[in-house]
């Protein structure tokens, strides 16, 4: 019996929204709670493609990439959810050098990680942006983030006086 534990890591299929089949490692696939779960309610078999259909091959690996990084990670749990790190917006060197990408594939590996109940994943997600908004003001934010100010002069300002207990002063 105990060189069961020698075996190589069992393989499973995954196929994304755009057909295209990944074969992975299932401890690392397992980092999704989403994909854990389909796995338990299938009795434990992975034979078939499990289809992801929210989620395309190039974001796929990209989520791929991090959960064989962090294959090792214990499991998130409740105690994860202390203060502390809730307004930490401290991110690991290798997870900050694995966000350095686009703000398209970064939302898309966002999305993805919601998606795919990788919590770990959707923090340095939700960090990232944090840290590209912090200290800015609202002009620079939509700048950052190609966002249309929709606002007249006069709504802006009506917003601001209603508003003024929340200003850093």
């Amino acid at each position: 019996m105990a060189a069961t534990t020698l075996e190589a890591p069992q393989k499973i299929l995954l196929q994304t929204s755009d057909n295209v089949e990944l074969k992975v490692d299932r401890d690392v696939a397992e980092r999704s709670i989403l994909i854990k779960n389909l796995l338990e309610d299938l009795g434990g078999e992975g034979s078939e493609a499990i289809p992801i259909p929210n989620v395309n091959e190039a974001v796929m690996k990209k989520v791929l990439e991090w959960c064989e990084q962090h294959r090792k990670d214990a499991p998130a749990t409740q105690d994860d959810d202390s203060d502390s790190r809730k307004k930490s917006t401290d991110i690991d060197e290798w997870d900050q050098k694995f966000m350095q990408v686009d703000q398209e594939m970064l939302f898309e590996i966002i999305l993805a990680a919601n998606y795919l109940d990788i919590k770990a994943l959707l923090d340095v997600g939700c960090k990232t942006v944090a840290n590209m908004i912090k200290g800015k003001s609202p002009d620079e934010i939509r700048k950052t983030f190609n966002i249309q100010n929709d606002f007249t002069p006069e709504e802006e300002d009506q917003i601001r006086r209603e508003n003024e207990w929340a200003e850093d002063r």
